[in-house]
């Protein structure tokens, strides 16, 4: 059966309420491993041996279940053997009378006032406690966050939009969700923005900030 049937039986058999899911690859051939990654790269896939792990997300996302199945085509296309699992799910919660705004929303606000070139930014997102520091860095682990010495509590972290050193916009946007998901309340925001950088010989810009670079 091909990827993309497998994924199609797969999503006919999740709850109806579903919003999150993270899927699970398993490769007949590790060393097809490279190749596969490469292929589904918009989904911020992570390997583990011949097993390549990915989230997709059923609404407001870049990779959505429809873009999950043109990047499972492209496998099948390269003859790439593999099964698909379900690695676990999420539903979405019960609505609230009143809901406050949240971070991923943030985030999809603040990308929308950029530059349609844009390349590369410096973001920090704040938190309202110190309580929430060591949950929120293990949800944001694939933006390699790190704290400043500003004294309040959050990180800092890079994007890159399309090469360069940093996370992707889809993958931000992930992390920020899982955030929301926790009830981990904060304020996201772009420090510095550049634009239509072409890197030679480097993984992308660098920022000097009280004389570190970033």
């Amino acid at each position: 059966m091909s990827l993309v049937d497998q994924w199609n039986a797969l999503e006919t058999g999740l709850d109806p309420r579903w919003q999150d899911a993270r899927l699970a690859l398993r490769l007949a051939d590790a060393e097809e491993a490279e190749r596969a990654l490469a292929l589904l790269a918009p989904a911020g896939p992570g390997r583990s041996g011949n097993e390549i792990r990915f989230y997709v997300q059923r609404t407001d996302s870049a990779i959505g279940p429809e873009a999950v199945r043109r990047l499972l085509r492209r496998v099948d296309e390269e003859g790439i053997l593999a099964e698909l699992s379900l690695d676990k799910t999420e539903s979405a919660a019960p609505t609230r009378a009143v809901e406050r705004p949240t971070i991923a929303a943030a985030w999809d606000a603040v990308v929308a006032t950029l530059p349609e070139d844009w390349s590369d930014l410096l973001c920090e997102i704040d938190l309202t406690s110190t309580d929430y520091i060591d949950r929120a860095a293990l949800l944001m682990a694939p933006l390699n966050p790190y704290q400043t010495e500003s004294g309040r509590p959050g990180f800092q972290f890079r994007v890159a939009r399309t090469f360069g050193y940093g996370a992707s916009s889809g993958m931000v946007r992930r992390c920020l969700t899982r955030l929301d998901h926790d009830g981990i309340p904060g304020k996201v925001r772009i420090l510095r923005a550049l634009s239509d950088t072409h890197p030679v010989g480097t993984q992308g810009p660098v920022w000097y900030v009280g004389g570190k670079a970033v």
